[in-house]
């Protein structure tokens, strides 16, 4: 494997805890994910992905800058990576799914904000964030109070641009979206020094529609008797896909799909038939984090369905292919993206409605509601899902928790309990 720390030396890196960083997720992704038996050939590639985010990946965009091309960090799945691509800007998560880098980010934030936040600061507060100083701007949302506010501390620091995401549906609501998405279109013509324009934007189109539509066709094999991918392996992919370059992954991906295609075909699948089928439901889990879905499968379940960020909201509803040029584009853009149906939506009975829909198209015998520690609207609408799982006669289980190891043995017993309780319920 090539050597990096050339390359982390320059960006000002502090190369030896960045190195003991990437030692710790190389162990954990080999402990989690590289451990499992049966898995498809083609994920191999996933694997790559994920293990060079900070090098590979990071002196591919180094050599697209050079080329003239732009980098922006981002940290939700609400911006609009069709206006960005069309531009020819390289759009990343910067998001950190890791527990070594919290402490940096609590010598200046409270200890009380979720952890993907505080996991995510202290990757650049500690220098250990490669992408950190190669980003030309990066691009917040208000989803949720903790992110608002350090969007306030960020912008006074880097180039910051903050998309303001209504807290409601209404059709004042949509307007001011479809705002926000043109603001943001101006910003990056003015980053770039371009124009957006009409035949790139419908041609990004056209390429995140793909590779949506390639996500869901994979998320669609989960709901075969037998499953011929496992719910870790799921979530490798969907972590590529918030970091490397969208049509190389794309077209991986439909490699993969081809593969698991011809497993359906000749019943190969990935766990046994009396393996518990699970929706985790809730908060992503990004690059780094794979803490919960080990949890669930190597306790003897399958997990068929994901129902966050780095699951079905970050690819279910395509955009709309429009004439009348980027005005109209535009628009059908806006109108995809504020479909999502995030938490932070009150009221929210789309979300609720749109989950126990999965479980049972899914054919699932449990939910696990994952929140992270300290994420509110999750939290508190947890409450809400439960009792709309509980009227459809679908069992569930919150589990609550962070980035950390500490609690692992206490989340297993409580995963191997739900697991045993399903024995003896009787699905509706």
């Amino acid at each position: 494997m090539k050597n990096y720390e050339g390359m982390w030396k320059e960006l000002g890196l502090d190369v030896e805890l960045h190195k003991a960083i990437l030692a710790d997720l190389d162990k954990k992704f080999e402990a989690y994910v590289l451990s499992q038996k049966n898995r498809p050939g083609k994920m191999g590639y996933f694997d790559d992905v994920i293990l060079g985010a900070h090098g590979a990946r990071v002196a591919e965009i180094i050599d697209h800058k050079k080329r003239g091309g732009k980098f922006i960090g981002t940290f939700c799945i609400y911006v609009p990576e069709e206006i960005v691509l069309a531009l020819d800007v390289i759009p990343v998560a910067l998001c950190g799914g890791t527990a070594l880098s919290i402490p940096y980010a609590e010598r200046t934030f409270p200890r009380n904000i979720c952890p993907l936040l505080k996991s995510t600061l202290g990757l650049s507060f500690s220098k250990t964030c490669a992408f950190a100083p190669i980003k030309d701007m990066a691009v917040g949302e208000t989803t949720c109070d903790a992110k608002k506010k350090t969007w306030d501390f960020l912008s006074k620091k880097v180039n910051f641009h903050v998309m303001e995401v209504p807290q409601k549906k209404r059709d004042k609501d949509l307007e001011l979206w479809r705002d926000e998405v043109v603001q943001f279109k101006e910003r990056l013509e003015g980053l770039t020094g371009n124009k957006l324009d009409g035949e790139k934007l419908s041609e990004a189109v056209r390429l995140m529609n793909r590779k949506r539509s390639a996500l869901a066709r994979l998320h669609a094999f989960r709901k075969e008797a037998l499953p011929p991918i496992s719910g870790l392996d799921f979530l490798v992919v969907m972590q590529g896909a918030l970091i490397d370059d969208t049509r190389r992954f794309w077209a991986n991906l439909e490699d993969l799909n081809a593969e698991l295609e011809d497993r359906v075909r000749k019943g190969h699948g990935v766990a046994g038939d009396r393996a518990k089928r699970l929706v985790v439901s809730g908060c992503p889990s990004v690059l780094g984090n794979w803490k919960l879905h080990h949890l669930l499968e190597s306790s003897g379940a399958i997990v068929i369905c994901d129902e966050s960020c780095t699951g079905t909201r970050y690819f279910e509803h395509m955009v709309e292919e429009v004439q009348g040029g980027v005005d109209g584009q535009l628009l059908a853009i806006a109108d995809r993206y504020m479909k999502i149906d995030c938490s932070c939506f009150s009221p929210n009975e789309e979300r609720i409605t749109n989950i126990v829909k999965l479980a049972r198209d899914y054919k699932a015998d449990g939910v696990v509601q994952y929140i992270l520690q300290y994420c509110h609207t999750y939290n508190i609408e947890a409450i809400a899902v439960a009792s709309a799982l509980k009227k459809g006669g679908l069992p569930s289980l919150k589990i609550e928790t962070d980035y950390s190891e500490e609690d692992a043995g206490q989340l297993r017993l409580r995963i191997e309990a739900f697991l045993e309780s399903l024995e003896k319920h009787v699905k509706p």
